[in-house]
């Protein structure tokens, strides 16, 4: 707390805020933080969509909208403007790569405590993409006093491993309320009513933006597998993205549409978990996998790829597979996965790892206090 008993700004660099993993996981601590003591504000490009403004502003932060990155002189100006009117004393910025151009504005407005954190990593099937990460990664830090990352691998990715063995990265868990996840069958009964669904029909659910990173272009192609040998089976997909269009094409060119749903951004994926009978998550790449650790609290046989950190296991519900088997491995053991399952609440499992937002916030609280006074030093 500040002298004048106003609790202290955290200065968030969100980036396009178009409601993914690193919105969930900002505001998930943003709920559960003592927001007497510490508030967040939030920076995001002007061209973001599902900013939850109403919410933000009902717990005390504020949205502040800056170009967007590309714009590069001008983002610098007026971000570098912005951190100078709130005078800020922390700016944490979750942009990966690109925190060297926030972190930058930070140093200029004479912030002190600049924060970069590591939410992912990358994968040589976006090669374009990967040219800019792979440029910026060794300067993404420079302009950082303080590393975070969301797991070992994530941190080793952005910062490298002499950072990480040299303990300067802090590691702190994408942690959910679990409550909130746990299995509950009346719930399930609910939505799958309100869905439309049969009882004795398979739901396979996905939840991940469609950007090329989530791989649902493969996901289609193990669903038509499973759906050629099981017709009584629906997938259902949430998210949106630039490739939406063109995986709805993909549906409709393998005569798929009344089995593939469309379900977009949505405000109800705790209850969605519950609809769903397996999770199916075949990622090119992940800093962790939040909907993972969804998905295993809420009794779900998971899915992943092996290119997701091997950390996202929590339960013994989640199987790795290689992207370089085939489709009838993966149908294969999504089947065993199913065989004889009876679905339960995996609560102890993901608290026992830590992943419980109640006890993890209390961390990240720490931290940010006691970094506050290391500045008012």
């Amino acid at each position: 707390m500040n002298i004048d008993n106003k609790p202290i700004r955290i200065a968030h660099i969100i980036g396009k805020w178009l409601g993914g993993g690193v919105e969930s996981v900002v505001m998930n601590y943003y709920r559960n933080i003592d927001r007497n003591r510490i508030q967040f504000d939030f920076f995001c490009d002007d061209d973001s969509t599902n900013i939850p403004y109403d919410e933000i502003e009902s717990l005390g932060g504020r949205v502040i909208l800056i170009p967007p990155y590309h714009k590069i002189f001008k983002y610098h100006k007026i971000l570098r403007e912005k951190l100078l009117d709130g005078k800020y004393k922390i700016v944490h910025s979750h942009i990966n790569t690109l925190s060297i151009f926030s972190l930058y504005a930070a140093r200029c407005a004479n912030v002190s405590v600049r924060i970069a954190h590591s939410h992912s990593t990358t994968n040589k099937k976006e090669w374009k993409k990967n040219i800019l990460k792979q440029i910026l990664r060794p300067f993404s830090k420079i302009f950082a006093t303080d590393y975070l990352a969301c797991t070992e691998h994530a941190g080793r990715w952005l910062f490298g491993n002499k950072a990480f063995e040299n303990k300067k990265v802090y590691v702190l868990n994408n942690a959910i309320d679990i409550e909130k996840f746990a299995y509950d069958e009346k719930v399930r009964d609910k939505k799958r009513n309100e869905l439309n669904i049969k009882k004795d029909t398979l739901v396979i659910g996905h939840i991940g933006r469609f950007v090329a990173q989530k791989n649902h272009t493969f996901l289609i192609d193990i669903f038509n597998e499973i759906h050629k040998n099981n017709s009584n089976t629906i997938l259902l997909l949430v998210g949106q993205g630039p490739l939406m269009n063109e995986i709805k094409e993909k549906v409709s060119d393998l005569n798929l549409n009344d089995s593939v749903r469309f379900l977009g951004q949505r405000i109800d994926v705790c209850e969605l978990y519950q609809a769903f009978d397996a999770f199916l998550f075949p990622s090119l790449y992940e800093g962790l996998g939040m909907v993972l650790i969804e998905a295993q609290c809420s009794g779900l046989p998971c899915l992943c790829s092996s290119e997701v950190p091997k950390n996202a296991k929590v339960t013994n519900n989640l199987t790795f597979i290689s992207l370089k088997d085939s489709i009838g491995v993966w149908n294969f053991e999504l089947n065993k996965l199913l065989s004889n399952y009876k679905r339960k609440d995996f609560s102890k499992q993901i608290k026992d790892n830590n992943y419980d937002i109640k006890k993890e916030v209390k961390k990240l609280e720490k931290f940010y206090l006691e970094k506050s006074v290391q500045y008012e030093k």
